[in-house]
């Protein structure tokens, strides 16, 4: 037992080591060492003499993730499940039953089953809660559950699930998935091509070219790219991408760190496909990363005009460091500044308030950098859109149902009580409104203010210093009006509301293609890019 001990322990210890040799802290090597040979020491002592049974691997896992969590949320380390699905996401590739899915609690949820793909053959619909994998309950499955659902070609997999209060079984007979970065790309109208890009794989820069040279082979005088919810992916995927539309030979990104090798000038490497066509890129809240790279690259360099609301706000890069076993460690290495030199992070991780959360860069300590063209931006919360769109960016009551899923619950129950056969007609009408209103009541649905929170924490203190005395009442009434507003601020944020609501119940009908054939006609942001296009004064005076 003793043997297998000491080889439990000296695995994780030369995988440290590893990453310590391989790292540019010389300076620090005596001080590293001597934290590895303290924690190598404790680590033999607890496992050999603790009074009952330990499991070191267990420990390991806990100690790693402790250790790295205090740094930031993308430094990470990955077990051998972790490291197969990045490859999955880096190349959009994997084999399967072809769905999106979520581990909630004790079972899985399909979130969207991809058109023509096993699941979908298999007739499970969204919202469908798998709680059996086989001979496998999901409740007692201790690693990821979605794991379960993948396996080779050709093999068939039974999954029982529940479907509005019946379960179900089904047969699904696995396959190779490729999920696509441009999953969807068309005309809007005679002279406007459309491109919705959804990932920064191995294929985005690929199949953009592609959709690109399709789109203007049809006419397209002007594009519309749509980064809208992309979290990113591979940089130099974004780096081509920016290509497409931008000379060869331009700076595209900058890279620094501490580690002097990884300071690089990203610059465009290939020949453009067209660096005169009009061109808006749309990005939302959930517009990160290499995101970020393509549309506030494309803003400095003038080229693009930007559409929807301010993005997420990641200025990082990680890079993944192969460990032993299979093992690997993403770690952050670098930050990334556009060609104008502003880095775009939004969040501080290494200052962080009293609850330990990461401090977010006050809008009065931004830095002013300037365009190609002379115009002004800015670092320290994601890239600003030129065009704000009011609507693109939710409020507080709508993060708050988002979070909770309620708007993906109501839009399954939805389903299940509507038949829609027409994608043009469709509407989420009034009366559909109030049956959601109806639905959160069903649900309590409530959520704590920042204001509640501070009044709460005030009256708190009121009372540990023995100061209430007539604030309760007032505090009461106070209380009482917050929640009148926030049951007002439901019918405030209606328009919001429904959009969100319109997008989840589309996919149930008409999947994903069909709900950007909704956005080419209903969708506010690619209305603007359309008309803003079509205008070259008006597009000239956002770019000049």
């Amino acid at each position: 037992m003793k043997k297998l001990i000491k080889k439990r322990i000296l695995i994780p210890v030369l995988a440290l080591i590893i990453l310590v040799t391989g790292s540019a802290f010389k300076s620090d090597f005596f001080e590293i060492a001597k934290q590895i040979e303290i924690f190598t020491t404790l680590f033999k002592e607890l496992n050999m003499n603790y009074v009952d049974q330990t499991n070191p691997g267990d420990l390991m896992d806990v100690a790693i993730k402790n250790m790295l969590k205090d740094l930031d949320p993308y430094t990470k380390f990955y077990n051998e499940q972790d490291v197969e699905a990045a490859r999955i996401n880096n190349t959009g590739e994997y084999t399967g039953i072809g769905a999106n899915v979520r581990t909630l609690k004790d079972k899985l949820v399909i979130i969207e089953p991809y058109k023509d793909y096993p699941a979908d053959k298999a007739g499970l619909k969204a919202g469908d809660e798998i709680i059996k994998v086989g001979n496998i309950l999901i409740s007692d499955f201790k690693e990821n559950s979605g794991d379960l659902l993948r396996g080779a070609a050709g093999s068939k997999v039974e999954v029982q699930f529940l479907r509005q209060g019946e379960i179900k079984t089904a047969t699904i007979t696995r396959e190779e998935v490729e999920v696509k970065a441009v999953p969807f790309f068309n005309m809007v109208d005679s002279k406007t091509g459309y491109i919705a890009l959804s990932r920064f794989n191995r294929k985005a820069s690929s199949e953009t070219k592609a959709a690109l040279i399709e789109l203007k082979e049809k006419g397209a005088e002007q594009i519309i790219l749509d980064l809208r919810s992309n979290p990113g992916g591979l940089l130099i995927e974004a780096i081509n991408i920016v290509n497409l539309f931008v000379p060869k030979g331009k700076l595209v990104v900058t890279t620094k760190s501490k580690v002097k090798k990884y300071n690089r000038l990203y610059h465009t490497k290939n020949e453009p496909i067209d660096t005169e066509i009009p061109l808006a890129v749309i990005i939302d809240g959930r517009s990160a990363s290499a995101s970020e790279i393509v549309s506030g690259s494309l803003q400095d360099l003038d080229r693009a005009v930007i559409i929807g609301s301010r993005s997420f706000g990641k200025g990082l890069v990680q890079r993944p460091k192969n460990l032993t076993y299979g093992t690997q460690l993403k770690v952050t290495i670098s930050r990334y500044y556009t060609p104008s030199g502003r880095c775009i992070q939004a969040l501080d991780y290494w200052n962080r308030d009293e609850q330990g959360n990461a401090v977010r860069t006050k809008q009065e300590n931004y830095n002013e950098f300037k365009t190609k063209n002379g115009r002004s931006v800015f670092d320290g919360g994601g890239v600003s859109p030129d065009v704000e769109i009011a609507l693109a960016k939710p409020s507080t009551i709508t993060k708050a149902i988002i979070k909770d899923n309620l708007i993906f619950n109501f839009a399954t129950e939805y389903y299940y009580k509507n038949d829609i056969s027409n994608l043009e007609q469709f509407r989420f009408s009034d009366s559909d409104f109030n049956s959601f209103k109806s639905y959160l009541k069903t649900t309590n649905f409530d959520f704590e203010t920042k204001t509640e929170k501070a009044i709460n924490d005030a009256m708190l203190i009121a009372s540990e210093e023995e100061l209430m005395g007539n604030l309760s009442k007032d505090y009461n009434k106070l209380l009482a009006n917050i929640t009148t507003l926030k049951s007002k601020s439901i019918d405030d944020n209606k328009d919001q509301l429904k959009r969100y609501l319109e997008s989840e119940i589309i996919k149930r009908y008409f999947y994903r293609e069909g709900l950007h054939k909704f956005y080419l006609i209903n969708n506010e942001e690619i209305n603007t890019a359309k008309t803003i296009l079509a205008d070259p004064v008006k597009y000239n005076g956002y770019l000049n």
